[in-house]
């Protein structure tokens, strides 16, 4: 990425020139060996052409990878997708057409459109509606949030949820009324 954001600064020539040093901090690299594995790496699957320079006055020269139009043929796959790295030798890439083609899309996590959407769906759960008000204030505050940071993807999943968790504290609550195990008669005078 940092070598297509410095070909892009530069107006895509055909020929880059790039200054190591530059190159390993806006890739974050830290080690000479993985900045040249990497180069190496790219140049052998022919993503990019690598010529290194020996001189430190002058910079590494990189030819990246030109991309054609798409064109459809008869039967709707693709022809001529990308091409070769010089303008002069148009050879061809070799790039697979999916890159992970069983990666699942996600799904744009939507807050419920509003408090009687919530209301109905604790109703339906048999809640009583004052827990599905404060439910809906809750995470209307935070910004439909779990803990402020991550978002909520499915609103009813994390509904059930504090049903689940509402239902413990009131278990909790009313289980042992007298969790201090403290008496009402003390002696004061007793040391501790």
């Amino acid at each position: 990425m940092a070598l297509f954001q410095m070909w892009n600064m530069a107006h895509f020539p055909e020929i880059l020139y790039v200054n190591r040093q530059e190159v390993m901090r806006t890739s974050k690299i830290g080690s000479l060996k993985t900045y040249h594995r990497g180069l190496w790496y790219l140049n052998d699957r022919r993503y990019i052409r690598y010529f290194p320079s020996h001189d430190p006055q002058v910079g590494s020269r990189i030819k990246l990878l030109i991309f054609k139009e798409k064109r459809l043929g008869k039967k709707g796959t693709t022809k001529d997708t990308t091409t070769g790295i010089t303008r002069e030798h148009q050879e061809e890439q070799v790039v697979p057409p999916f890159i992970n083609c069983n990666k699942q899309l996600k799904t744009l996590a939507k807050p419920p459109s509003s408090e009687n959407v919530v209301v109905d769906f604790f109703k339906r759960k048999k809640w009583p509606e004052i827990e599905a008000r404060k439910f809906f204030n809750h995470y209307k505050s935070t910004g439909w949030k779990i803990g402020g940071k991550a978002k909520i993807h499915d609103w009813e999943a994390a509904a059930e949820n504090w049903m689940i968790k509402a239902g413990e504290r009131k278990r909790d609550f009313f289980k042992d009324p007298e969790n201090l195990k403290t008496s009402k008669f003390k002696n004061y005078g007793e040391p501790l």
